[in-house]
């Protein structure tokens, strides 16, 4: 077992209601072939291990032969997800079922042009964490956004580090067109003010996931919000003056009478895997300009009548967010094609085995 990751069995509460359990999810076990059966939920993932809090205790669960190789990666179990298992050892047991995921954040996954990966299911909030130096990029920050209000997920921009010497003008412009759209927090682990200010907007039995880059302070973060050394974190490199990466897998901690945080690793490319050009617009404000266009169908690019572009050439709309709008429906857009093209061709693929299937059983 990685060593870089704290777990003690004796710290976990085990009560499931804590970890987001409810009536709604009683209610989706009972249609499973296993509702007779032990439930709990993903903590860790270690490649085809999982750490699973149930109400005997944190277990170590593998997967059935059935669940490991007739499911794609995708469907294989991510951290926060609802699972059945089956105890054979104190704390050992084979996961055998999976509820059915909701509010799940997901990315595009890296080397490919149509696959997601799940980051983490049943969130409830996601703190976008940008870190006030060099790191400060609200670029990304749209990006997360995008992808999190998709997943109907609130988020909630986390400005960290604040106690660093920074200007504040150019900052609240930036984010400006977010402080409409989600709460913003600024904090720092060396003011307990700001600490306990974003503590209090979780929630008893809420799950919240941290998302941003390498360096930004997410583990630091989820430590000072839990008030004890949660998840292992590394010092500033002197070379470079950032942070270095430290969390190596997605991984859920408790907060003491609060909810769940999941902790993840830092990321250089968040690939959206949605189609939403709505929700595109809405994040980055720009709902209102839509709807003045003289084209219901305008695609904001050159069109005549744009209320968008007149929006950007009379300073209403902020050129880097215009750029951003294009950079982000042009990968938008090429998702979603590719996995049109995707389900076409396995569609297409499947009908030939059925219709070989069938040929080989009129043979016989």
């Amino acid at each position: 077992m990685n060593n870089e990751h704290i777990v003690n069995r004796d710290e976990f509460s085990f009560n499931l209601h804590q970890y987001g359990w409810n009536d709604k999810l009683n209610q989706l076990k009972q249609n499973s072939l296993f509702k007779s059966l032990p439930h709990g939920r993903i903590a860790t993932v270690h490649r085809t291990c999982y750490e699973v809090i149930s109400e005997s205790g944190l277990l170590q669960c593998e997967l059935t032969g059935n669940m490991l190789f007739g499911k794609s990666a995708y469907e294989l179990p991510c951290t926060g997800d609802w699972i059945i298992f089956q105890q054979f050892e104190e704390d050992k047991g084979i996961i055998v079922d999976i509820l059915p995921r909701e509010r799940v954040l997901d990315r595009k996954k890296n080397g490919t042009i149509s696959d997601k990966q799940a980051i983490a299911a049943y969130i409830d909030k996601a703190f976008i964490v940008q870190s006030l130096d060099s790191n400060f990029n609200m670029r990304r920050a749209e990006r997360f956004a995008v992808q999190i209000f998709e997943a109907n997920i609130q988020p909630i921009l986390v400005l960290n580090k604040a106690d660093l010497d920074f200007d504040h003008g150019p900052i609240a412009e930036a984010t400006k067109h977010f402080q409409l759209q989600m709460p913003v927090y600024l904090t720092s682990i060396h003011q307990p003010e700001t600490i306990t200010a974003l503590r209090n907007c979780i929630g008893t039995g809420e799950t919240v996931v941290m998302v941003g880059s390498s360096g930004v302070g997410k583990s630091s973060l989820v430590n000072a919000l839990c008030e004890k050394p949660a998840v292992h974190t590394s010092a500033i490199s002197e070379s470079t003056g950032k942070g270095r990466h430290t969390s190596t897998r997605r991984q859920m901690v408790e907060m003491t009478d609060a909810g769940i945080l999941i902790d993840t690793p830092g990321v250089r490319e968040f690939g959206l895997t949605t189609d939403g050009i709505e929700t595109l617009t809405d994040t980055l404000d720009m709902k209102d300009y839509v709807g003045l266009c003289r084209f219901k169908d305008c695609t904001h690019h050159n069109e005549p009548g744009c209320a968008v572009l007149e929006a950007v050439k009379n300073g209403n709309l902020d050129q880097k967010i215009y750029q951003s709008y294009l950079k982000l429906e042009r990968e938008i857009d090429h998702f979603s094609t590719s996995s049109h093209q995707k389900r076409k061709k396995e569609k297409s693929q499947s009908k030939l085995l059925n219709e070989y299937k069938k040929r080989q059983g009129l043979r016989r």
